[in-house]
């Protein structure tokens, strides 16, 4: 597996999508999922910017990966973001039979994830949920990658400054360098 961790609007997505379409690999984004189920409860407190429940973050993530049995490699898209779901990722990977092979982290200045976020444009993009995420990410994160340093995880932090292709590149000369393609 390799793990995208950014804030809002770092461009997680659309790199993992490239990568995965580029590599033949599975693309799953946490939100995505949760959107796809279409429960009103879960939408709302996505808008308010809240986390969801590690439990059904869990169940639904833990389902994805094990339909995922048929790709080389998975990229997961903003999640874990709690330190409970990182830690029920490692201890579940004999589950689902993929190791975590590498974690990149998306650095964006948030004067450039405002502007990003403004052209974006979805439902769950107002000042507010904004700020909220970004507090959250900052509040969350480190402890995450702290957890998977302790567990010999490599993590790359990338420049997500400049075009798409400029990140992709510096992405793929990550996972060339961890012969991961």
């Amino acid at each position: 597996m390799i793990i995208f961790f950014g804030p809002a609007g770092s461009g997680k997505s659309v790199q993992g999508q490239i990568l995965a379409a580029r590599q033949g690999w599975r693309w799953l984004s946490a939100g995505q999922l949760l959107r796809e189920t279409g429960d009103m409860d879960l939408m709302r407190q996505m808008k308010e910017g809240v986390l969801i429940d590690d439990s059904i973050v869990n169940n639904i993530m833990g389902d994805a990966l094990k339909r995922a049995t048929n790709v080389s490699q998975v990229i997961l898209d903003g999640w874990p973001r709690a330190l409970a779901q990182a830690k029920w990722l490692v201890a579940s990977q004999p589950d689902h039979g993929k190791a975590i092979d590498l974690v990149i982290v998306l650095e964006v200045p948030k004067n450039e994830l405002m502007k990003r976020l403004e052209v974006r444009g979805r439902a769950d993009d107002n000042i507010d949920a904004i700020e909220e995420r970004l507090s959250v990410y900052r509040q969350e994160v480190y402890p995450i990658l702290s957890y998977l340093t302790e567990q010999n995880i490599n993590i790359v932090h990338v420049d997500g400054t400049g075009t798409v292709g400029q990140i992709h590149d510096r992405i793929v000369e990550e996972l060339q360098a961890c012969k991961l393609v």
